[in-house]
């Protein structure tokens, strides 16, 4: 067994070749979209930038590779993506009708959860969608122990906590990632 820490072992070629192709599609995009044009020009120095970036970033950006791309990996994408909204827009008028009322009870605490995810990666994910999530805020995640503040606990129970605030997005993060 190598002792060494996953990030500090050699990559397969196929791994390095793969997440260089999808770092420089990815940041290829994130170009286009920051330059708003496809003139020739600034389309070539995107290309050329984004690739020098994902060479020096093979190491870095280990959550992206043409894995990602597989179909049922991007359908599961874009179902995270309506679960979440949908979950946004819910929980924004929920806030909205406690700020608006404030004769309503909150009960305010911090819970904690273990999830099933293994890679710091979909547990980032994670963390993000729950405090972008108005009435939650990931407070830390200590291994696979997630702590969220929430404004109107229901249960300190961690499987009753889990269910109410990540057990949808996690479903589906487990498939993606």
């Amino acid at each position: 067994m190598n002792s060494q820490p996953t990030h500090l072992q050699p990559l397969s070629t196929q791994t390095k070749v793969s997440r260089f192709l999808m770092n420089w599609l990815l940041l290829t995009i994130v170009w286009i979209g920051f330059t708003g044009t496809f003139d020739l020009h600034e389309l070539l120095t995107g290309i050329v930038v984004a690739g020098i970036l994902s060479f020096m970033a093979i190491r870095i950006f280990t959550c992206c590779d043409l894995a990602l791309l597989a179909p049922k990996k991007l359908f599961y994408l874009g179902k995270f993506i309506v679960v979440f909204l949908v979950a946004l827009v819910k929980s924004n008028f929920d806030m909205a009708r406690r700020v608006l009322s404030p004769a309503l009870p909150i009960n305010p605490g911090v819970v904690k959860f273990k999830s099933q995810l293994k890679s710091n990666f979909a547990k980032m994910v994670l963390a993000n969608a729950i405090t972008l999530t108005p009435g939650t805020l990931s407070i830390d995640v200590i291994d696979d122990t997630f702590y969220i503040h929430w404004i109107d606990v229901k249960s300190a129970d961690p499987e009753v906590a889990f269910k109410e605030i990540a057990e949808d997005f996690e479903n589906l993060l487990i498939k993606i990632f």
